[in-house]
């Protein structure tokens, strides 16, 4: 049984609610951040119960996705490893490398540090970005099974990172630590309620929702699923029976909603928020008007109209989970979003 956990980007909106859980159950856990000047003092105020200055049962240290410095260090005493630390820009970089490099080279870490501490599980955060994209556009529903192919189609470059880095670290846990138990938990955009101010490009998009900055909804739309569910799905992949997990590949989604519906579903849940939130649709002759001009158009463009449905069915049975309604998972947002002054009522 794992005790002492590496949980890789403790100050993600993943990662922090993966410590949480593993706090929870009494777990030890290390993590890594860029620059631990700005970061302790955040996870610390978090979790004042779990002691200070790496004394108590959670241990903050210093390690970036393309340095070997820090990393063997943050293995050291581990039993597992999350490796969840990975970019995520809401802005298209100027260059793909700016994304598929450190997401390559901080999985490959994660792996090698691991294997190199004799660390025998690891639970990679993946995504349906490396699942579900250039694909035909006649193809709408995905599977586990499914790969974002980079050899045919255009695939955006964080969902090439995504791909890229899943891809490798799979092939070198093959090729040089066979016997290391390593899977991967593929979320679509993960949504629920947050922590702080500082916000993931997906719970963005329900802020926008509501305080008018979408006047009107795009034509397209987002598997949703709730950052709590995505959080138990890695522990319990960390602590799961080995064959139960081993190589697995963890889709996980509760409903795919337009991005209509969300809004639709935000003035019904939350109307006391809702006013600005749009209720007419985005022509798709304007957001291609647009792209040229605004970043976050030229983002959505090649999204129009595309139906991207992962099957999430298998990993709730696999790891006994019941998903939070997408429903639910966006009032929540909606409501956290409020209740941290993020939005204002």
């Amino acid at each position: 049984m794992a005790n002492t956990i590496l949980v890789t980007g403790g100050t993600g909106y993943i990662g922090g609610e993966v410590i949480d859980l593993l706090l929870g159950q009494g777990k030890t856990v290390h993590t890594t951040v860029r620059n631990i000047a700005k970061s302790e003092a955040r996870l610390r105020a978090r979790w004042p119960d779990a002691g200070a200055n790496n004394d108590g049962r959670l241990k903050v240290f210093q390690a970036d996705l393309e340095n070997d410095a820090g990393w063997e260090e943050a293995c050291a005493g581990c039993d597992a490893v999350a490796h969840i630390a990975s970019p995520f820009p809401l802005a298209v970089p100027k260059h793909e490398d700016e994304l598929i490099v450190p997401a390559r080279e901080g999985a490959l870490r994660a792996v090698k540090f691991a294997h190199a501490a004799g660390i025998k599980r690891v639970v990679l955060t993946s995504s349906a970005a490396a699942i579900a994209y250039g694909q035909p556009v006649e193809k709408t529903h995905f599977t586990k099974d499914d790969w974002t192919p980079l050899d045919g189609l255009p695939v955006a470059p964080y969902a090439k990172s995504k791909t890229v880095a899943e891809a490798e670290a799979r092939k070198w846990v093959a090729v040089n630590a066979p016997d290391m138990v390593f899977c991967s938990i593929n979320p679509v955009a993960v949504f629920g309620p947050i922590a702080g101010d500082d916000l993931s490009t997906s719970v963005e998009v329900v802020k926008k929702l509501l305080d008018g900055t979408i006047p009107l909804t795009p034509n397209m739309g987002v598997g949703v699923i709730d950052v709590r569910d995505v959080a138990a799905a890695h522990v319990a992949a960390l602590l799961a029976p080995d064959d139960t997990v081993r190589d697995g590949r963890f889709p996980m989604q509760q409903k795919y909603m337009w991005l209509r519906e969300m809004a639709a579903s935000l003035r019904e849940s939350v109307p006391e928020y809702a006013a600005k939130a749009p209720k007419r649709n985005m022509p798709d002759f304007l957001v291609k008007l647009l792209a040229p001009f605004v970043a976050e158009m030229n983002t959505l463009k090649s999204e129009l109209g595309k139906t991207r449905d992962v099957e999430g069915t298998h990993t709730a049975q696999t790891l006994g989970l019941t998903y939070i309604t997408a429903e639910q998972s966006l009032e929540d947002t909606a409501r956290s979003l409020v209740a941290h002054g993020v939005l204002k009522p």
